[in-house]
This record gives structure tokens, C-alpha cells and sequence, in this order.
């Protein structure tokens, strides 16, 4: 499966991303997915500097990389999926499902959703609002295996376990 990795990050890319998960899973493209993101090409190049020359990164809107996810998936480059928010994977893990069918997307990560007003906090790295985490548990319900890890060398916490507060804090 060239899809190495599905993650929620709310700092998109950025050395965890690129180093951290990008060179140990060999993977040669980001797909970020993103609305905003997909429409302001300024904003896209100063991703774009974030990455080394050899790492191509694209930007989509949720329905563009839906439609596309196919041809990704059964694609030779190795690639990170990557959204900022947990409303944007839902709805793209929805898209995809819809599109794909229900395994198209096994795994989801959640790398990295931080403090802001009305979110508690459920890791070192994971705060949620009660709408998060209504969407979160809508994601595995529908069979995707959700897991908190910020970084490979760690263990994966399963969803039930951040949400109960048995993971780290």
C-alpha cells in the first residue's frame, strides 16, 4: 500500500512529519489535505520549503483528494496523508470510504491536535473538543483503526484508551 500513514496534524508539515515519520517509512510524497490550503498558492510554497527536494508534496481540497485517492493508493510513490484537523479527516475518510469502499483506509494517526480554548486536554500532544471526539469515535466506528502516536519510536494508544484517559497526559 504506497498510503504509509494517515495523520491528523494540526501543524501540518514539520520536521515530526518530515523526519520523524517521512524517512523511516521511505515515503517520497505528502498529500495535504486541506481546503484553504488547496486554494492559496502562497501558502503552499512556504510549505513547500519545509520539505527536502526529493519529498514532492501536493495540496487538496478533501474532494479533490478524495477522487484521487484511488490512483494513490495503487500509485508507486510512497505517501503521508495529512490533515490539520479532525473535522477535515472525517470528511475525507468519509469521502474515500464512500468512493473506495469501506477498507480504503485502514489506520488513522493522530499526531498532533493542540491546546486552543475548548479543547481538554487527552495526551502530551492531543487536546479535543467534545465535537473532536464525537468525529474521532464516528471514524472508527466505521472500521478505521485510530491510534494517537506523535512519533514512530512510540507506542500507539488506541482511541478508547486517549479518550478514557488511560494514556499519557
Amino acid at each position: 500500500m504506497p498510503v504509509e500513514l494517515y495523520r491528523i496534524d494540526d501543524r501540518l508539515i514539520h520536521g515530526q512529519v518530515v523526519l520523524g515519520w517521512g524517512r523511516p517509512l521511505d515515503v517520497q510524497l505528502i498529500v495535504v489535505v486541506d481546503d484553504e490550503l488547496a486554494a492559496s498558492e502562497w501558502e503552499q510554497e512556504l510549505y513547500r520549503m519545509a520539505v527536502p527536494p526529493e519529498m514532492e508534496v501536493r495540496f487538496a481540497s478533501v474532494d479533490d483528494a478524495a477522487r484521487a485517492h484511488a490512483a494513490l493508493a495503487a500509485g508507486r510513490a510512497r505517501a503521508i496523508v495529512l490533515a490539520g484537523d479532525v473535522t477535515t479527516m472525517r470528511r475525507f475518510v468519509e469521502a474515500v470510504r464512500a468512493a473506495d469502499g469501506p477498507a480504503a483506509i485502514p489506520s488513522v494517526n493522530v499526531g498532533g491536535v493542540h491546546h486552543r480554548a475548548g479543547r481538554v486536554q487527552r495526551m502530551r500532544y492531543v487536546f479535543l473538543t467534545q465535537d473532536e471526539e464525537v468525529a474521532l469515535r464516528a471514524v472508527a466506528a466505521s472500521g478505521v483503526h485510530v491510534t494517537a502516536q506523535d512519533v514512530p519510536a512510540a507506542k500507539p494508544v488506541p482511541l478508547h484508551d486517549v479518550l478514557a484517559g488511560r494514556a499519557d497526559a
